[in-house]
C-alpha cells in the first residue's frame, strides 16, 4: 500500500479545461471514493492518477515517488473497469494470470497468486469456467482478481459495479469492502452513486465541474457539509432546500423567516448577516418529526413512497414542491391530508446567497 498525492494536478483537453489545480492528499490504507455527478471529472481524475491520461500541469505522487511522467505500467497501480474486460476464450484462472503470465513471472508463482486471489474472492470452483457462463458479479470479481494478483500499491476501481443489478451491487459493495479489510490497500474508487460512496468511504472526495467541493469522512459530509452541493449530494433522499430571509441574527440560535411567513429557529453563526439577508434553510428528511421541536412547518401531502419499513412522505411546504418527510412505515397518513413536522434548531443547516455554510453556533 502506499501513499498518493496530487498537487496543483490540471487537464486541459485543447483549450477546455476539466481539472483544476487539484490538491489531495490520500493516506496509505484508505478506501478514497471519488464522487460527483456525471461530466464532474471523477474517472478523468482517476485515469490522471493510473497513468491512462496525461497531467496539463502539476505532480502526482504514489507512495512518495514522483510518477508524472512514468508509465502506466510502471507505477505500481492495478486498475479495474467498469467494463470486465475479460479475454472470453480464456478461462478464469487464465484471465487472473494474464498480466503476470506477459511479464515472464514464472509458472509456481503465477499459480500460488492465483490460488491466493481465488481463495480471497471465494472463486476456487470456477477457474475453469470461461466468462460466458459466468454471471455479471462473479465476471467483476475476476476482474478484481486479475487486479490482486499484481499486488499492486494502489488499486484504482472505476464504477466496477455500474453494470450490476440491485442485488448485486450490494452483494459486490460488501464484497470490495471486506476485501480492503483483508488486503489493508490503498484504494480509490469512483462512482456517481452517493450511497456507495457513505457506505464503503474512509474519506470522500466531492467533485464539481472539475473543483472538489470537499474532502471528508461520510459522517462528517453528511452532518457538516460545507456548502449547499454537498448537502443536496450527500444524503438519500437528499436534503430539503427552502428559501429563507433572517430575521434575528445570532451566535447561535438563529431565526430565518421563510415565503409564508414562518419562522424556524437554526443553531448557526449568522452574526456576520444583517436583517432580510437571504439565506436557504436546509433540513434532512429523516430529521423532521412529529414530536415537538424548535419550530414547525405544515406539509400538503402529495404523494406515498411506502417501503416497508420506512415511508416517504411528499407534499409542499412554504412554496416549494417535493419536500419529502421520513416516517416510520406504520404511520398512516392520507393522500392530500396536512402534516405538521417539528424540526430541531440543531438539525437545521443554513447556508448564504453564495451557497456556502454557516458554521453552527
Amino acid at each position: 500500500m502506499a501513499t498518493v498525492e496530487l498537487k496543483k494536478a490540471y487537464k486541459r483537453f485543447g483549450s477546455v479545461e476539466v481539472i483544476h489545480g487539484v490538491d489531495l492528499q490520500l493516506e496509505q490504507g484508505e478506501f478514497v471514493v471519488f464522487v460527483g455527478p456525471s461530466g464532474c471529472g471523477k474517472s478523468t481524475l482517476l485515469r490522471m492518477i493510473a497513468g491512462l491520461e496525461e497531467l496539463s500541469d502539476g505532480e502526482i505522487h504514489i507512495g512518495g515517488s514522483d510518477v508524472t511522467n512514468v508509465a502506466a505500467v510502471d507505477r505500481g497501480i492495478a486498475m479495474v473497469f467498469q467494463s470486465y474486460a475479460l479475454y472470453p476464450h480464456m478461462t478464469v484462472a487464465e484471465n487472473m494470470s494474464f498480466g503476470l503470465r506477459m511479464n515472464g513471472v514464472d509458472k509456481h508463482t503465477i499459480e500460488e497468486k492465483v490460488a491466493k486471489a481465488a481463495d480471497t474472492l471465494q472463486l476456487n470452483e470456477l477457474l475453469d469456467r470461461k466468462p460466458k457462463n459466468l454471471s455479471g458479479g462473479q465476471r467483476q470479481r475476476v476482474a478484481i482478481g486479475r487486479a490482486i494478483v499484481r499486488d499492486p500499491k494502489v488499486f484504482l476501481f472505476d464504477e466496477p459495479l455500474s453494470n450490476l443489478d440491485a442485488e448485486l451491487r450490494v452483494e459486490m459493495r460488501l464484497q470490495i469492502a471486506r476485501l480492503h479489510q483483508q488486503l489493508d490497500s490503498t484504494m480509490i474508487y469512483v462512482t456517481h452513486d452517493q450511497v456507495e460512496a457513505m457506505t464503503m468511504a474512509d474519506k470522500i472526495v466531492v467533485l464539481r465541474a472539475g473543483h472538489v467541493e470537499q474532502v471528508g469522512s461520510p459522517l462528517e459530509l453528511y452532518h457538516h457539509p460545507d456548502n449547499l452541493f454537498v448537502a443536496g449530494f450527500i444524503g438519500s433522499p437528499k436534503m430539503n432546500f427552502l428559501e429563507a430571509t433572517i430575521a434575528k441574527p445570532s451566535a447561535n440560535l438563529s431565526v430565518v423567516e421563510l415565503n409564508d411567513g414562518t419562522r424556524i429557529v437554526a443553531n448557526a453563526n449568522t452574526e456576520s448577516a444583517a436583517v432580510g439577508s437571504k439565506v436557504t434553510l436546509g433540513v434532512r428528511p429523516e430529521d423532521l418529526s412529529g414530536s415537538d421541536g424548535d419550530s414547525q412547518l405544515a406539509l400538503k401531502v402529495d404523494v406515498l413512497e411506502q417501503l416497508g419499513g420506512t415511508t416517504f412522505v411528499y407534499g409542499r411546504c412554504a412554496g416549494v414542491e417535493n419536500f419529502v418527510v421520513e416516517r416510520a412505515g406504520s404511520e398512516m397518513i392520507g393522500m392530500d391530508s396536512d402534516l405538521t413536522v417539528s424540526i430541531d434548531a440543531n438539525r437545521c443547516y443554513l447556508f448564504d446567497s453564495d451557497g456556502n455554510a454557516f458554521k453552527r453556533g
